[in-house]
């Protein structure tokens, strides 16, 4: 088996605040018809996926899972949701309380943390043996259980019935095709040297899969039902059958009817405990309800967890909808038997036609540049990957709905870069679904907040559709997740009121003043003043490059850029709704501490004590620590808009020095966005489209578009997020930009970006 990935040039786009009216209107059909990618080989690095945002499913070359083993390393076949969760039992009885530790970061007052153990304090408890040591392996198995638990389900293979031994040297002609235009994967090719085809999509609305098979003798189908392996990061398949784990059935769904049937998944009720101590029983059984379309087939159990179809004749049509807690909003309660695979993918063909044309678009086909073919394939395959995995009711897993990464759980960091693109391309309605989810676990983020000993609400940094926080060593004490409520609901009210929909931005105002407010609060609360230097400081926080500690650090230069933004945004809202500002706010912003430099003007990645600042060098830079990660400072100047903090002039030749100095090998696809966008804001187009296009391996995209990272992370979708954001950016510019159309691309004539329907950012 081959595996590979396509090793090929990187991205820059553009025009001004709105596109060009001497410009001819985009063909996005011309656009989606030569970037839908074309799959010739199995190859476990180009599965392609259908979806829906809340649910998808991933196939191999078969246009089924035919081969899950075979792809568990590459981009496996998942079918997953946001809804489908399981948790282990827990006959330990281990609770959330036990992962708490107490920390004094000098802010007059203990804060309490949900953290993980580290060596040093397990090899001191080590040695102190007896019940001291006994205590901490308790605690640490409560750690590890909380982290894990829940976990995110596969939901169940479908895939051809494969006689056994039979592998890809049967198969032959290979040509595999997502048609982006309706959401259509139509995979052709010879299997034994007989002709099949495989037409493969999903309902737009609920977990509901549409399989179409054609050829000339009857190809049955297993449905195949995987126990969760609550591994950090893989396919989340474990097959076996221990019926004390999980069980499965079948039955007829209607008594009488023999072309609707219901498969049962069962796992044992499990007692799961929340943030404040209550306990409640969660049951992740699901169904699965086949329909047979306009054909005939035997259902059979072929063993414990595995479902044979066996069609009647060559033409096997049938849909597949998973049915679970929360799987369907409260519009789409109640089976459908009328649901057939030409009602999917009539439907399918609507909502991303819709999708498409209603919202914006970049076209590089007119540009000189040989490497604009390239830039134009990702940020179309983005858009379409990111509709697909991120556009839930819940925030998305930085592996979407295709593999679990960090137990299947969502990082709340890393929202903005899944979803402000939405915004900006004009879907604020996708980005929205997820903002809801907010709202629900306010109690859970306000109890952060108080146990730490601060008003309003503290967002939780990994999480799952409870809310509860996962423990963690560093992502407990990362506070760059904060800001983002506020940025995001901005953006969303911006979308509806550049569109023209003023109505739609005040409903949308009054609907997130609520937790703007309270966001904002808790950033007032969070920052410390310090009387010497007459300033605000932030401390007791481990900042975006997470190569740095929270007892040492001080004023990360990206969270200083976030607090002055967002509170900033916040007052504005206020000023709306209440008539004034909050007066208190605006004074942190005037006294925030600004970006520190060291001696040669090159802002510092060290985030040093005020006092010592002075007396760095660039020899600072040179522990490995330091240049590693997230080049997180060039962020304050480039998701942010220009502030008193930041000067252009440093932040421009630290742009330079990040790019000659940095080891990007340990890096992140979105720092690949997050350096343009900071090249597009200080007027270095030719540095934003040069870091675009680096080669290194973490800003590699696959066939199906999908950002690889390395063997762990084989797609990593904040980069296809960041990417569609920087683009935005450097087509439409940002508030007041005075760079002309286009600001980051080099005028070079080079670069005739044509573009529609895209918002500038702030």
């Amino acid at each position: 088996m081959k595996f590979h990935a396509i090793f090929i040039l990187g991205l820059g786009l553009a025009m001004s605040s709105c596109s060009s009216s001497d410009q001819e209107p985009i063909d996005r059909h011309a656009l989606l018809e030569r970037n839908s990618p074309v799959v010739t080989a199995f190859d476990s690095l180009s599965s392609l996926t259908v979806g829906n945002g809340r649910f998808a499913f991933t196939v191999d070359a078969t246009g089924l899972q035919t081969f899950p083993e075979a792809y568990s390393h590459g981009v496996p076949l998942g079918t997953m949701s946001d809804w489908g969760w399981h948790s282990f039992p827990n006959p330990e009885g281990y609770r959330f309380d036990e992962t708490l530790v107490t920390c004094d970061f000098g802010r007059g007052h203990k804060e309490v943390y949900s953290s993980q153990v580290s060596r040093a304090q397990e090899a001191e408890a080590k040695a102190q043996g007896g019940a001291v040591y006994r205590d901490l392996l308790r605690k640490k198995a409560a750690i590890n259980y909380v982290r894990q638990n829940p976990h995110r389900l596969h939901l169940g293979n479908i895939g051809l019935a494969l006689p056994e031994g039979t592998g890809f040297e049967a198969f032959s002609d290979v040509e595999q095709r997502l048609d982006l235009e309706s959401g259509i994967i139509t995979s052709s090719y010879k299997l034994n040297g007989e002709p099949v085809k495989v037409t493969t999509s999903v309902n737009p609305n609920v977990s509901l899969v549409a399989v179409r098979i054609e050829a000339q003798q009857p190809k049955p189908v297993f449905v195949r039902m995987p126990y969760p392996t609550g591994g950090h990061s893989d396919d989340a398949c474990l097959w076996i059958d221990d019926p004390k784990l999980h069980s499965t059935s079948c039955e007829q769904l209607i008594e009488g009817n023999n072309t609707h049937f219901r498969i049962t998944h069962h796992f044992p009720a499990v007692e799961v405990s929340d943030e404040f101590g209550n306990k409640s029983l969660h049951d992740a059984t699901y169904w699965v309800d086949i329909d047979l379309d306009s054909c005939q087939a035997i259902i059979e159990q072929v063993a414990p967890n595995c479902i044979k179809l066996t069609p009647s004749t060559g033409y096997f049509a049938f849909t597949a909808e998973w049915v679970g807690e929360g799987a369907r909003t409260e519009n789409e309660d109640g089976y459908d038997p009328s649901g057939n695979v030409a009602h999917t993918l009539q439907a399918a063909e609507q909502y991303w036609h819709d999708y498409w044309y209603k919202g914006g678009v970049i076209d590089f086909s007119h540009c000189k540049a040989p490497e604009a073919k390239e830039l134009e394939r990702r940020v179309v395959l983005s858009q379409y990957l990111l509709a697909v995995n991120c556009a839930g009711n819940t925030p998305p897993q930085e592996t979407g709905l295709t593999y679990n990464s960090w137990f299947g759980k969502y990082h709340m960091e890393m929202i903005w870069w899944h979803q402000a693109q939405f915004a900006l391309f004009g879907h604020p309605e996708l980005l929205e679904r997820s903002m809801q989810w907010y709202e629900k676990v306010e109690p859970v983020a306000r109890h952060i907040a108080q146990r730490q000993g601060f008003q309003g609400v503290r967002w939780m940094k990994m999480t799952d559709p409870s809310g509860l926080e996962a423990p963690s060593s560093t992502g407990s004490f990362l506070i760059w997740q904060q800001p983002h409520y506020i940025y995001l609901a901005e953006l969303v009210r911006r979308a509806y009121q550049q569109s023209g929909d003023a109505d739609k931005a005040a409903e949308v105002e009054q609907k997130y003043y609520h937790l703007v407010q309270e966001t904002a609060k808790f950033m007032f609360d969070f920052a410390d003043y310090d009387t010497l230097p007459n300033r605000y400081i932030l401390k007791g926080a481990i900042p975006a490059q997470e190569t740095l500690k929270a007892s040492t650090t001080i004023n990360p230069p990206f969270e200083l850029s976030q607090w002055h933004f967002a509170l900033g945004v916040a007052n504005q809202w206020r000023q709306r709704h209440e008539g004034m500002k909050n007066m208190e706010w605006d004074e942190l912003r005037d006294k925030l501490s600004p970006l520190h430099f060291i001696t040669d003007s090159v802002y510092s990645a060290k985030y040093g004590d005020l006092y010592t600042a002075s007396e760095d060098s660039e020899d600072t830079f040179r522990d490995i620590r330091l240049t590693s990660d997230h080049m997180a400072v060039l962020g304050a100047l480039g998701i942010f808009p220009k502030s008193p903090l930041v000067r252009e002039d440093i932040m421009r030749n630290t742009l330079h020095w990040v790019w000659d100095n940095w080891n990007w090998g340990k890096t992140w696809g979105w720092d690949y966005p997050m350096t343009a966008m900071c090249a597009a804001r200080v007027g270095e187009p030719d540095m934003a489209v040069k870091v675009l296009l680096g080669s290194q391996r973490t800003n590699t995209y696959l066939v199906s578009g999908h950002n690889y990272q390395d063997s762990r992370l084989r797609l990593y979708l904040p980069g296809n997020g960041g990417l569609l954001t920087a683009v935005a950016m450097m087509c439409a510019g940002w508030d007041n930009c005075q760079l002309g159309k286009n600001p980051g691309f080099p005028k070079d004539g080079n670069w005739d970006v044509r573009w529609e329907g895209i918002q500038p950012l702030p």
